[in-house]
Order: C-alpha cells, then structure tokens, then sequence
C-alpha cells in the first residue's frame, strides 16, 4: 500500500500518513478517515455492502463518530415542542417526518438508507427521493424516537435536516452557487477559446505565421484547461462513478468525449501537428453545464414553492393578557391554543384561529391563488400566513405549529417532492440503457473509420459521443412534471402525489361527492318535526349533546351552548352518532340507523323527506331538515368538465330527494343516493372494471375510502383533515374552478412529456447516422447536444403559465334563492 490513492468510501485522496482500513468482501481496502471508517464499517456489519457495488456516486466525507450511542445533537429532535413545529401525527397516532438528507446523489443512496433504517423497530414506512434528496419517514412514537432515526441517517454518512424554508434553502442556496461559479468559469473560458478559434481559423484560410498559429494554440489550452478540470470536473468524478460500479450513465460519453478531445488536444499541441478541439471542449462543458443549471433552477422552483409558504407566517404576534398588549415569537414554545392576538392591518396572521373582535378583508391569494380579498367578521375563521388588508382584529388561537392549515399544505408538497413518479423511473432506465448503446455504437464507428480512415476516426468517434448524450431524454419527464406542479400549486390546486399528473390526465368518469362538494357545507337548521313525546326545543338540545364533538356540517348547524353532556358517544361511518344522555340511549344520523335501536318502521314518504333523525330505545323522537346552498360558479366548472368529455356523476349518502334535486340543478346524468362508504368504494370498482379510469372529488371523512380507491382523487382543502392524506390532489380554496384547469394542465404535461420524448429520440435518431458518417464536426455536435436539452427545458417552461379551462368562459353565479337543498346526516 505505497500509493494509497483514494478513500474507498467517499473517494478523498489517502495520503500515506493515514493508517485507516476497513475489511469487506473484496479485500482490506483504505479510508480517508475516522469517519469514513466507522460508516463503512456500519454499512458492512449491517449486512449492506450491496451498496458499494450499485452506487453511482462517491458518498458524502461523514463527521468523525462520537462516542455516545446518540449523538447529542440528535437528541433534541426528541422534544416534544420542537417535534410539534417538525411532525406531524396521522390518523393512527404515528408520526411522520419529511427530511432533506444531505450527501444523497443517487439511487444506491436511497437504497442503502431505506435498507439500514427498514430494520428498525417502529419504523413504519421510509421513502428516499434520490432525484430531490427529500424523505418521508413515518414511525411509532411509542416504540421508537425521532432522535434515533436522525443518528442511523448519520451513521451511514449523511446529514438529515427536518425539512424547514431554512434548510431547504441553505442546500439549494450551496448547490446554486457552485454550479454557478462552474458556469461561470466555463461560460467565460469558452469565449476566450472562441476568440482564439476564430483566429486560427482565418489563418487556415488566409494564411498565417507559424508562431503565431502555435502562440494562439498554446493559449487556447491554457484557457481551456480550468474549464475542463473545474466545470468539467462533475463529468468526469460521475462517470468514475458509473465505471468502478459497471453502471454506466450518462456522464460516460459526456466525459470520454470531453477528455478524449481534451488529450488528444494537448497531444497535438505539443506536437505541432494534426487538429486541436479546445473550442468545442470549452463549448460542450459549457452548453451541458447550462442546461443542467437550467434543470437545477427548474428543481430548485419547485422546493421554492414550499419554502415561500413555510415563510408566510411572521416571526413574532402581539399577545393580549389582562388588557397588556406584548410582541411574542411566534412557536408553540410561546404561543399556546387559547391565546388572544392582535393583527394589525398589514400584517399576516400567526396561526389558525377565530376573529373574536372586529371585522377585516383577508388576502388568501398565497395559500388558494385567489386574489379577491375575503370578508371575515366575528366568528370568522381565519388561517395563519394569510394577509389582513383590512382593519385591526382581534383572534383566538385555535392551531399552532405542525396543526396549522399552512403546515398541512407545506407537508403535501414536500411528500409530493419526495416521491418519483412511474414515468420519471422508466425515462431514467430507458436514458441508462440508451447510454449502453451509444457507447457501444461509438465503439463500432471507431473501429470502421480507424480501418477506413484512420485520420479522421477519432474526430467522427468523438461527434458520435457528444451529438448522442442522453440528457434531454433524461430531462424530457422531470422538467415538465416540475413545472405543472409548480404552476397548478400558484393556482389553488395542489398535487400531493407525484403520480396524480398521470392519472388525472386520463381520467374519463369524475365521481362527486354533494355536500362539501357540490354544496358549500354552509349547512342551516329548516325544520324540526317533533314525532314523539319530546318538544321541538328538547329534541334540540338532545341532538346537540350527541353531534357536540363532531365537525360535520350538519352537527355544527346543531350545537347549542345549552346542551346536555353526551356520554359514550360512538360514531358509524356513513350511519350517524349513538350516545347516552341523562342515562338512556340516544341515536342520531339516517333514518334506518336511528329507526334499527327501537325496531319502528318508517314511512317512506318522511325517509326520503326528513334529513336527519332522533330516537331512542322507544322509537322515533324527531325528523330534522337542512339546506345548503350551492357552491357559486359550479356550473361554469361542471361545463368545463363536460367541454373535456368528462362523464359526470354524484354519488352521495343523502336522501333521494336532495341528491335529485342537486343533480337537476347542475344537470348531471348519473346519481346515486343513499350510498354508505363501501357502497361508494363498490361503484367506484366497477367503473374501473369496466375501464374507466375514475377520479374521484370529495370531502370529509366518509369520502377517505374513495378518495384512496379512486384512480386519482381531489379534496377540499377545508374538509377532514383523513380525506386530505387519502387525496392524491387538493383543492385549497373555496371553489372547483381549479379542477377542469387542472385537468387541462394535466393533459397538457403528458403532451409535452410525449414531445419531449419524441423529440429527444427523433434528434438522436437523425444525428447519430450524420455523426457516424462523419458529416458533424465536433462543434457542431455540442451545439446540437446542447440545443436538444435546452429544447426539452424551454418547452417544459410553457406549463409555467398554464392552460384555461376546457372551453372556459365567465363564471355566472348560481341565485342564491336557487340553492336552498336538503341534505342528510351520513351525507355526503
């Protein structure tokens, strides 16, 4: 081991004075450092070492290890108020956290750290975007510790940050200044050679001196030599990578070509004779590091997107406490659920609460893409990170932190972030076999031209290498998926999952829900019909007690201050609530779920016309019935949808006649009452086997179950917070209007993903037989390499504005005397 050479797990030089070793299968190899040995240590004791053996990049130098089980700066993460700012707990009762692990840069990456992190107990499900670098991790609380799961990310030599605007900027912010400087460098080389290359070739034509000529040669590779050592260096540390591993990518032909060109330049240089390429080395390292720059920036958008909104809440609110007035930071250290804020005009709001003095107009445009400013009074909801653009108003705090409406829309993006979907996956085996090809084909026309012409074979090999380069078949998928995104998020329409895009731009049924939906959930009390020996206002008061802790509109539309306290209250899923008050057993929610405790038949007539109803182990006490108003504009939306030759459909859990009423109204064809959550589910299977591919709109937790069977799904942004999670996309205002645009925009992305496919082949088809035939000088080569990835970028960006809607016009408003329409408990 004289010559060390480099560091087995990270790739740093070895220098002899380092005695570090680790023993694996293939023999005792050197390491750089304490770290790197404690890592690959880790790695193989873990039963892991599959990781060297398919890793396309050199790991990231970890920090030296430190005696402790845990390091100490993990164990932070493990309390329970920074917790509450950085997870978040799902429906039954884990917690997940998003991270942007630091070092990850390539899919062996991903592996190794799903793979080490999969056998802990606790941990439930691990996701390793490697194209991004974020994460999903969801674990049990009860068996196992946030702190725990950062240290074994940090054991295998990587860095994980919760993912916060801070963090994600810090990494997109270092990421951006290197490649910037290796542009830079690359951008101004280039034009120096070019000037040089003008020269020469004037001289070629017009004659010029011999030391001159060498003069100007020997400067062109002095400028061209940072350019190939520094910008190029990515090129070529990716393509070592790729080789050592036997996977090759697309750095491969980019680095022999860049390297073949640069030494046989330098070989001729020095000789005095045959062609120099430094004009088209500068050229190729600076047009394939623009349009990866262009990518980055494209990536870096996305992530900006949600990093804007985390910054969207202030950093201090004016707290009142016994009269006195005090400026707080905002976090749940400080701010507390309960607490009184003052929010002046201009200011946004802190948190999630309800206006208890005052009136104002609030700018949600940040959050929903509506500009209108929205009226809020006392009783008003409002959410933090929205704008008072109107008056002084006074809050109560009803969420902070991870609770928030703007922390729930931040970890949709960034989970959407951390996925692949399907078609970037193949777009990247395809590109990877691609690469097999090209090099194999290169290797053919160098062989034929070196038995033919050997003079010119290496110039012909070396067009062959660079017109064929992978990248914009590698950036044909990624790049418009970002940008439709990026620009369905500005617009109120979040995608949540990174194969929504996909399915919603096939989708030919659209399956709604009613109330929530097509209504606006502004439910209001019509009448009471008393059936039994209870009075109308003492059947009331009963049906507050049951419906007090739930959050559906028709409870809500119910609660009163007075009511009795309600004990061992259970609720049916798409049935209603069953409760015991002052000792006897009540039940409220569908005619058939209340009547089956008491055994009473029920006329159908009032089953069909009677919304909710009240009874108890004697029979029915009470019949209930809603309105709720029509959503403004859900024509216009629905007519869109029809122009995209949609089908449409309402299935719903109300009664005959308010699902009838509703479907009249809108003119929707097919409806469907009185379905229960697995009726619903049931309908949707069978449109999918009869080959549609079904999306589903809806909102509350009945809809979960068919939010997650449908093809793709949409939920309101003010429905149950279960439906969100089951929903591949949500609607994050108070309208459906984004819908049809976000199926347009949808069908849009696939058309410019197949363009750029198509166009990425089709130039590869045409440049490859014109290369191979010597036609392409090497110059000329790069400019077409590096026009087609910029092709493929600047087509993707026309999703940045996105399309209208389907035939879109104005939106008319539905009169308000034309929505009044019952609805029912289970309803949906």
């Amino acid at each position: 081991m004289g010559d060390r050479g480099a560091c087995f797990h990270c790739g740093d030089p070895v220098t002899t004075g380092d005695r570090y070793v680790v023993e694996l299968n293939s023999g005792v190899l050197p390491v750089c450092c304490p770290g790197c040995k404690a890592v690959a240590e880790f790695i193989r004791d873990s039963g892991l070492t599959e990781y060297y053996d398919f890793r396309t990049a050199d790991a990231l130098r970890p920090e030296a290890p430190e005696p402790d089980d845990i390091r100490r700066e993990w164990l932070a993460y493990d309390r329970e108020n920074l917790q509450k700012n950085l997870t978040s707990t799902l429906a039954d009762g884990q917690r997940e956290v998003l991270l942007l692990v630091e070092g990850v840069r390539c899919a062996a990456c991903s592996w190794l750290i799903e793979r080490a992190l999969g056998g802990l107990e606790g941990l439930s499900a691990i996701e390793i975007n490697p194209a991004t670098g974020r994460g999903r991790v969801v674990w049990d609380p009860s068996a196992l510790q946030l702190s725990r799961i950062m240290d074994a990310v940090a054991r295998l030599g990587y860095r994980p940050h919760p993912v916060t605007a801070t963090a994600g900027a810090s990494v997109a912010t270092r990421e951006r200044r290197s490649a910037m400087k290796r542009l830079v460098v690359a951008g101004l080389g280039m034009m120096q050679v070019m000037t040089y290359a003008v020269s020469l070739y004037a001289g070629a034509f017009q004659g010029m001196d011999e030391d001159i000529r060498e003069f100007l040669r020997l400067i062109s590779l002095l400028v061209a030599t940072p350019v190939v050592l520094y910008s190029g260096f990515p090129f070529f540390a990716g393509a070592w990578r790729d080789l050592r591993v036997g996977r090759p990518g697309m750095d491969v032909p980019v680095a022999l070509a860049v390297g073949g060109a640069y030494a046989a330049s330098l070989y001729n240089g020095f000789r005095g004779v045959g062609e120099v390429y430094f004009d088209s080395v500068t050229m190729f390292v600076f047009l394939l590091s623009l349009g990866r720059f262009a990518e980055m920036t494209a990536r870096h958008r996305a992530g900006e997107i949600a990093d804007s909104l985390a910054r969207l809440a202030p950093a201090t609110a004016m707290r009142i406490e016994a009269g006195v007035r005090e400026p707080v930071p905002v976090g749940v250290a400080e701010l507390a659920v309960g607490d009184r804020l003052l929010v002046r005009p201009g200011d946004p709001f802190p948190a999630d609460g309800r206006v208890v003095r005052g009136s104002t107009q609030v700018d949600e445009s940040m959050l929903t893409g509506e500009s209108r400013p929205v009226a809020k009074d006392t009783g008003s909801t409002v959410t933090g990170g929205s704008l008072n653009t109107g008056n002084p108003v006074e809050i109560r705090v009803q969420r902070i932190g991870a609770d928030t409406v703007l922390s729930h829309i931040s970890r949709l993006l960034e989970r959407a972030q951390a996925s692949r979907p399907a078609l970037a996956r193949t777009a990247d085996l395809v590109a990877r076999w691609f690469v097999v090809g090209v090099l194999a084909i290169a290797a053919v026309v160098a062989a034929i031209w070196s038995a033919h012409d050997g003079a010119a074979a290496f110039e012909v090999t070396l067009s062959v290498l660079v017109v064929t380069c992978p990248c914009a078949l590698s950036l044909a998928t990624p790049t418009a998926l970002t940008a439709a995104t990026s620009c369905l998020a500005r617009g109120g329409l979040l995608v949540a999952r990174g194969d929504a895009l996909e399915q919603l731009a096939g989708a030919d049924w659209i399956v709604f829900d009613k109330t929530g939906t097509l209504t606006r959930a502004r439910v209001s009390l019509q009448a009471v019909q008393p059936l039994g020996s209870l009075d109308e206002d003492n059947c009331l008061r009963l049906a507050a007690a049951l419906e007090a802790t739930s959050e559906h509109p028709l409870a809500i539309a119910m609660k009163r201050a007075d009511a009795p306290m309600a004990r061992e209250v259970r609720a049916m899923r798409g049935q209603g609530i069953e409760g015991v008050v002052a000792g006897r057993t009540y039940r409220i929610g569908t005619p058939a779920f209340v009547a089956k405790l008491s055994g009473s038949r029920i006329d159908e007539g009032t089953a069909d016309l009677a919304s909710v109803m009240l009874g108890d182990v004697s029979g029915l006490l009470a019949a209930f019935t809603f309105a709720d108003p029509i959503r403004q504009n859900v024509d216009a939306t629905l007519d869109s949808l029809r122009r995209a030759n949609l089908e449409l459909e309402i299935l719903s859990g109300d009664n005959e006649a308010s699902v009838s009423t509703v479907g009249q109204r809108l003119r929707v064809p097919v409806l469907r009452w009185r379905q229960s959550p697995e009726d619903k589910l049931e309908r949707i299977r069978q449109l999918q086997a009869e080959g549609h591919r079904v999306a589903m709109e809806g909102d509350g937790i009945n809809d979960a179950p068919e939010l997650a069977g449908a093809d793709v799904s949409v939920a309101m942004g003010a429905g149950a917070p279960l439906a969100q999670t089951s929903a591949d996309m949500v609607l994050l205002g108070d309208s459906l209007s984004p819908l049809p645009i976000g199926i347009a925009t949808a069908r849009k992305t696939m058309r410019i993903i197949r363009q750029n496919i198509t166009w990425a082949v089709l130039y590869n088809l045409t440049a490859l037989p014109l290369a191979a035939a010597g036609l392409v000088a090497p110059w000329m080569a790069a400019i077409g390499m590096s026009a087609s990835s910029l092709l493929v970028v600047l087509n993707s960006s026309r999703l940045a504005s996105g399309p209208s809607a389907p035939g879109s016009q104005r939106a008319h408003e539905v009169p308000p005397d034309q929505t009044a329409l019952s609805v029912t408990r289970n309803g949906s």
